[in-house]
């Protein structure tokens, strides 16, 4: 089977099926193995730069072995078993299902009333403290959410799909957990995790200076702000710390003619974020849904697109 149709029949089992809770992710055993090795490698290396840029290393190496043999294996039993372990592993590197079932469930919470419900939804989603959170603020988390993940969970783990295959998706979401698991600026991870931040970084540069790109269209398509999503991304995209999410964030909150950033925080210590975007209205529940929405839209256009590239070339 083609690659383009394992990469469809992949996303298609992820709109059916999303992530169920029962399944072995393999993500997961990703971030069990790079926590195991934390330990140590930081025994064996003094220079904790050094032993964090050796367990991403191992964690990668492993990691695109394992895919790799996987499928080979599958391969020596028959072509269509290398086919179906090929869709499988993809399916595993798509979250487009998952991050809407997390961020509509929010809504769902919202829209009842139940803001304390609301504020446990989004916790599954965001790393700052939600517990004092007002109705705006757990929409505005919801939204960036959203936004960040059409990057990190959508586009991200196509493109690398497109490019390499099964291996190329998985070794991405190898440095999508790594940074989960170390990418910290805090005293345990600010050397540990600096491999694993600054490689996060470097592998979402292009998909997510697509995606931004991407975002406006769709915005056209929904009917939303094109031009204000455009602006916007010009205008605030690099004002974020992060060298990547700030894009994605800055061209929803253009569409939607919000203004996302400002005030978090973290373990209960103040975290002040450049603000992106203009409040040209309140944010509102329904933001959750046209957040959802352009990231889906989005998808759709990023695989027409890297069709058509691989079928040109």
């Amino acid at each position: 089977m083609r690659l383009e149709y394992q990469i469809l029949a992949a996303i298609l089992l992820d709109f059916i099926a999303g992530d169920p809770p029962w399944l072995p992710h393999p993500v997961k055993l990703i971030g069990r193995f790079a926590s195991f090795l934390e330990t140590p490698l930081r025994r064996i290396f003094a220079n904790a730069r050094m032993a964090g840029a050796i367990a991403v290393l191992i964690v990668l190496t492993v990691t695109g072995l394992a895919t790799y043999a996987i499928i080979a294996g599958a391969g020596l039993l028959h072509p269509l078993a290398a086919d179906i372990v090929s869709v499988a592993l993809l399916y595993t590197t798509f979250a487009a299902r998952d991050l809407s079932r997390h961020s509509l469930d929010v809504y769902r919470e919202l829209k009842a009333g139940k803001i304390e419900e609301a504020r446990k939804k989004v916790a599954m989603l965001v790393g700052r403290d939600t517990a004092l959170l007002d109705e705006a603020g757990v929409i505005r988390a919801t939204v960036e959410s959203v936004a960040e993940n059409t990057a990190d969970g959508v586009t991200a783990p196509l493109f690398f799909a497109f490019l390499a295959g099964p291996a190329g998706a998985m070794l991405y979401k190898a440095v999508n957990t790594l940074d989960s698991t170390f990418g910290y600026k805090n005293e345990r991870y600010r050397e540990f995790g600096w491999a694993s931040a600054r490689l996060d970084d470097v592998a979402n540069y292009i998909p997510a200076r697509l995606t931004a790109l991407i975002i406006p269209v769709a915005a056209l398509i929904l009917q939303l702000r094109p031009l204000n999503s455009l602006r916007i991304l010009l205008r605030d995209g690099k004002k974020h710390p992060s060298p990547n999410s700030g894009l994605t964030e800055a061209a929803v909150a253009g569409a939607l003619a919000v203004q996302l950033g400002g005030l978090n925080y973290y373990f209960g210590k103040p975290s002040m974020r450049p603000t992106l975007g203009d409040p040209v209205k309140e944010m509102s529940r329904k933001d959750i849904v046209s957040a959802n929405a352009l990231m889906f839209v989005t998808m759709i256009l990023a695989v027409i697109i890297f069709f058509a590239v691989r079928f040109s070339l």
